[in-house]
């Protein structure tokens, strides 16, 4: 008997093992590599088509750092309600409005060199269509990246390619790429809220301001891209929330 439990011990250990391996290694190693995949596909589309040839291309297809809805009240990915802003190229021309994307398709690359991260944006927040696919994920209702308003990301800061596990590391000035179809817009890092409610809804409004924390935020219209995650490492008790403003 006391033999029997003894295995029933180990056994247990070693599933449990298993579990954690899997959680911690194996998901992070799957969704990087489709992750690393998308963004290459997407570039190569974007590579031989000239701006505003098409809609975006389509996906083949624990705590999320996010917060419960978008506001209404914002403009959605691709809508013409916001005026455009300028690209960071500099160009005369402001960008051509982006088409619609569906749910779960991705549209942007997001690179932020301080962290050494190159990951896709997909549309939703969706654990299984967007984030445990190693994806970053798009508030839906917020705005489209160059363009007036706030456009909004959420992605895992711990398992599933954890594209958000150092965005702690973030300082003011960092500068945070988003690339697509319609062209590369260039954000720089101006606040960072290290800790907030997950039901700080503020934080993803076109005019973001903490509704928890109100000496944080923005109080006029600008272009703005946020960055929402869970802290601390390996919960989902609190949000991390980075923001930056369009450069000129």
């Amino acid at each position: 008997m006391l033999w029997f439990a003894a295995e029933t011990v180990v056994t247990c250990g070693v599933l449990i093992l298993l579990l954690v391996v899997h959680q911690l290694w194996w998901t992070n190693q799957q969704a990087r590599a489709e992750a690393g995949e998308r963004v290459a596909v997407l570039e190569r589309e974007w590579d031989i088509s000239p701006p505003g040839a098409g809609g975006s291309s389509g996906s083949s297809g624990d705590g999320v750092g996010t917060v419960p809805s978008a506001p209404p009240s914002a403009p959605a990915a691709g809508s013409s309600a916001a005026p455009p802003a300028r690209p960071s190229s500099g160009g005369a021309k402001p960008p051509p409005a982006p088409a619609r994307t569906p749910s779960g398709e991705t549209f942007a690359v997001l690179r932020i060199p301080r962290i050494g991260l190159t990951v896709p944006v997909a549309q939703g927040i969706s654990k299984s269509k967007v984030l445990d696919k190693g994806y970053v994920g798009h508030y839906p209702g917020t705005a489209a990246p160059g363009r007036v308003g706030n456009v909004a990301l959420a992605g895992h800061r711990n398992t599933h390619g954890e594209p958000f596990r150092y965005v702690n590391r973030l300082r003011k000035g960092d500068e945070i790429t988003l690339r697509t179809r319609e062209g590369t817009f260039t954000y720089r890092v101006d606040q960072i809220l290290p800790v907030t409610s997950p039901r700080d809804t503020g934080v993803i409004q076109p005019v973001p301001r903490s509704i928890v924390k109100p000496s944080y935020g923005y109080s006029r219209a600008g272009s703005y891209l946020t960055l929402t995650t869970c802290t601390p490492e390996f919960t989902s008790r609190y949000r991390l929330i980075v923001w930056a403003t369009l450069r000129r």
